[in-house]
């Protein structure tokens, strides 16, 4: 009997043996596990959905408390049941008493969560590592859910965007994550909220994409939908499957439309450019006028707003409901300007005396102001053409944000998203890149990066105290390689190329003018076709990478160096364009080491 039961212990102690050298699943298990960003995506996509459920809960419970009403933009000059007495003269206190609230609040536990958010996470991706502080969420939603309750005039977007990126980031640090993979579950976070918030989870993976990543590819478009659909079924579980706005059926009605899309596509990329000089000149004149504690700030900058919001109380919060009824051609063109102006003004106050918000629905609101004025305008010139102005309406909401933001593909998808139908498409399109290429002749900022170059940071410069990236192209390049001529057989290409050491060559025509560069890549896949298939010379396979000058910032420089294929690109000159060195990797990595 003993030895039966020593036998069943030793059969124990080996199971446990082994069960002990079994490896269980960890976090760094799940953090390099083919699977690991699969899982951390819908993680982020699930803290990002009920996040924006929080937060809007927020906005409608202070809205309610302390303007008596869902969304006080609804009825606009209507007076506080909480307070009948006062009338609509409580918009005079409401902003002073909700700055009092927020003011400390971020002062206090999160300055970053100040303003319209979307810039820090932006620098937050591209110089510090996806490294966003956790209490960010918490203050980002307490704050901006008070300064939209209390009358200022922002979006929602910019908040959720930063709560659900400091959320993605938290998951990154706690799981030790690489670097690439943090700034990955950063975007994850911004496409939740965002596809949350709107119920438009194409619009949250792009704007995710576009803006906070700033690049594409199928591990990040793969994870950023993974979170997106994730945010999206939590949001339309607590909102319903319904866009956030509810606006016009649109139909092209001629084709003569089309030219006067295009017009309003340049008009909108003006008024959005403006819209953003605007907002950092009022911001500039806070700053200039206030000498008190910051905290105190926004309660008595709140002064000015409730003077705005008395004057045109319309201006109360984000503004939808004023939103819906101008696309409906529910005002005057002269009501419809005066709205544009008031909106810009108010947004503007409302993040330069300190308050937290979005400037994406104000886009949209301007947008909608601006198309509305627009289309009355035309049709009152050619009615038997124009057609419905609702249409200039939508397309105005979208190209100014695109003037404004510079994101193309966002405001594309998101319009197509809220109407849901495909008419919208082409006109759509078309005003939204006329609207992108005039805005980017008007500045080489948009409406979120100048924030951060007016600080003195530029996203595509090196990193403040970075070893690399201050140096000019010129004092690091290394003597030009040899020319080929464009007429050289792949065979003898092939040949000087492995000679060469470079991976790359720049070829030049007859003339001696620069055609571009020839990699061994390209000649060897050239010559590994069937030979009837495969060109008899270089010239079809040279082709010009992105230019690099030797008065150009190496830290800028790397992009091209990084995109190129080979080991180098040529370095030619600004005026005449012609090679005149040659960028490596090593020649890059040299500067690093002469500096540290």
């Amino acid at each position: 009997m003993s030895g039966i039961r020593a036998a069943t212990d030793t059969e124990q102690g080996a199971d446990t043996t082994a069960r002990s050298l079994t490896p269980a699943p960890t976090i760094a298990g799940l953090r390099n596990a083919p699977w690991g960003v699969t899982a951390l995506a819908v993680v982020v996509g699930a803290g990002a959905g009920v996040g924006s459920v929080v937060f809007r809960w927020c906005i409608k419970t202070f809205t309610r408390l302390l303007s008596g009403r869902t969304d006080y933009s609804a009825a606009p000059g209507a007076s506080n049941p909480h307070i009948p007495w006062l009338g609509p003269y409580f918009v005079l206190l409401v902003p002073v008493i909700g700055g009092l609230l927020y003011g400390p609040l971020v002062n206090r536990f999160a300055k970053e969560a100040r303003g319209h958010g979307v810039p820090e996470v932006m620098l937050a991706v591209a110089q510090r590592g996806g490294r966003i502080s956790p209490k960010v969420a918490v203050v980002k939603t307490l704050a901006s859910a008070l300064t939209i309750g209390s009358g200022g005039s922002v979006g929602r977007e910019g908040p959720i965007v930063q709560i659900g990126s400091a959320l993605g980031s938290t998951l990154g640090r706690v799981t030790k994550a690489t670097e690439s993979r943090t700034k990955l579950l950063v975007a994850c976070g911004a496409a939740g909220g965002i596809a949350a918030t709107f119920n438009a989870p194409l619009a949250g993976v792009f704007f995710a994409m576009e803006l906070i990543l700033g690049t594409f590819s199928a591990e990040a478009f793969g994870a950023t939908v993974l979170a997106s659909v994730t945010a999206s079924i939590i949001g339309r579980a607590s909102f319903g499957d319904v866009a956030f706005l509810t606006l016009p059926a649109f139909h092209v009605a001629h084709v003569a439309q089309y030219g006067l899309f295009a017009l309003l596509g340049v008009v909108a990329a003006v008024v959005g450019m403006g819209f953003a000089r605007f907002l950092y000149l009022i911001e500039d004149a806070c700053d200039w006028l206030w000498r008190g504690p910051e905290w105190l700030r926004p309660a008595v900058g709140g002064l000015a707003l409730g003077l705005v919001l008395l004057a045109l109380p319309e201006m109360y919060g984000v503004g939808y409901p004023v939103l819906e009824k101008a696309t409906e051609g529910g005002y005057a063109v002269g009501f419809l300007l005066l709205l544009l102006a008031g909106k810009m003004l108010a947004t503007s106050l409302t993040i330069g005396i300190g308050g937290s918000g979005g400037v994406f629905a104000p886009s949209l609101f301007i947008g909608a102001m601006l198309g509305s004025a627009y289309g009355i305008g035309v049709h009152d010139l050619i009615p038997g053409t124009a057609g419905a102005v609702g249409a200039y309406a939508l397309i105005g909401m979208g190209a100014t944000f695109a003037g404004a933001a510079r994101a193309p593909i966002t405001a594309v998808v998101i319009l197509f998203e809220l109407t849901g139908e495909y008419s919208i498409i082409l006109p759509l399109m078309l005003a939204i890149v006329l609207a992108t290429a005039t805005s980017r002749l008007l500045s080489r900022d948009t409406i979120y990066t100048l924030k951060l170059r007016r600080r003195g940071i530029d996203l595509e410069g090196p990193v403040p105290g970075a070893a690399i990236g201050t140096q000019h192209v010129g004092t690091v390049m290394e003597p030009l390689p040899s020319l080929l001529p464009a007429t050289t057989a792949l065979a003898d290409a092939a040949d000087l190329l492995s000679l060469s050491g470079h991976g790359a060559l720049p070829v030049v025509d007859g003339t001696g003018e620069y055609v571009g560069v020839v990699t061994a890549q390209a000649v060897a896949e050239a010559l590994a076709e069937q030979p009837d298939a495969a060109p008899r010379t270089i010239a079809q396979l040279a082709a010009p990478p992105a230019p690099v000058t030797p008065e150009q910032p190496l830290a800028q420089a790397l992009h091209a160096l990084l995109s190129a294929s080979g080991t180098g690109v040529p370095v030619l000159d600004a005026e005449r364009g012609k090679p005149v060195g040659w960028l490596s990797h090593q020649s890059a990595l040299r500067a690093v080491h002469a500096t540290t």
